[in-house]
């Protein structure tokens, strides 16, 4: 089994269509961990009544906080952070475990339409995203109906597209993330610790500290994605959301990337990534 952690703050509609995919496609029992951030349009009734664990926040808390609650709250050995704005593939948890926990991979990602399997991938599909996304938010608002009309426009056939990806590019790992869709073991949380909540950019931090570990002791892989298992990110529709401010557990506590990691160190990190194919 496998325990599925996700934070919400409202968007109904978006809500309705990543549970929707989540039972559609999931093959694995799980248990679904819903961090409420005091919505207040249904949305935590509707995870709810479909048997989600619900952790209620009194404010909208920051990412990594959130994250942090769900890894105390989750009974099981293999934790999956899904942002509310995905659509899953069919199989995707199946193959997921056919990875994780083997050859040092504690942490991984998944390829989607803002981190693909290669370069090309991705700037054809971000690209692709971006001209279908802006101009039916500008006309249509958003909706549940809009969002569909969005993900049908760019994908068509989307079990036969996810289908094709797999088949094309099945287990193999590339280095890097999509900050969407993360998976841990409890063993990886063991080895580079919890998510910093000091930090903003928490899941480049996240693979900082993976790629560090690599390096000190070669008990884990840098942070990759599964380019075979491919997931939809709606990719900044949530901050078009109306959203109360973010609030910290101790707002003076936070520091910057530079801070934390050294501004000259943290600069190579950037650029080293960046080079990454």
């Amino acid at each position: 089994m496998i325990s599925i952690i996700t934070a919400i703050h409202n968007q109904y509609a978006m809500n309705e269509l990543f549970i929707h995919s989540l039972k559609k496609y999931t093959r694995v029992p799980y248990e679904l961990i819903i961090i409420d951030n005091n919505s207040t349009d249904g949305s935590r009734e509707l995870f709810e009544k479909n048997g989600a664990v619900i952790i209620r926040n009194n404010s909208n808390y920051s990412y990594p906080y959130c994250q942090n609650q769900g890894i105390r709250k989750a009974s099981y050995g293999i934790l999956v952070f899904l942002n509310n704005d995905v659509i899953l593939s069919p199989d995707w948890d199946i193959y997921m475990l056919d990875v994780i926990g083997k050859n040092n991979y504690e942490v991984i990602s998944f390829a989607s339409n803002d981190r693909s399997a290669t370069g090309d991938d991705t700037t054809r599909f971000s690209r692709r995203w971006k001209r279908i996304k802006y101009p039916i938010i500008a006309c249509l608002g958003i909706s549940k109906f809009s969002l569909r009309l969005m993900f049908k426009l760019m994908y068509w056939k989307w079990e036969r597209f996810t289908k094709a990806q797999f088949h094309k590019y099945g287990y193999c790992m590339r280095e890097g993330f999509s900050g969407s869709a993360i998976a841990m073991t409890k063993t990886g949380i063991e080895k580079v610790g919890l998510w910093d909540e000091q930090i903003q950019g928490a899941d480049f931090d996240l693979y900082a500290r993976c790629k560090q570990r690599n390096e000190n002791y070669g008990d884990l892989q840098p942070l990759s994605i599964v380019s075979g298992i491919y997931i939809h990110h709606y990719e900044r529709i949530t901050i078009k959301a109306k959203r109360k401010p973010v609030l910290f557990t101790d707002v003076s506590n936070l520091i910057s990337s530079e801070q934390k990691w050294g501004a000259e160190k943290w600069k190579n990190i950037i650029n080293e990534y960046n080079r990454l194919p």
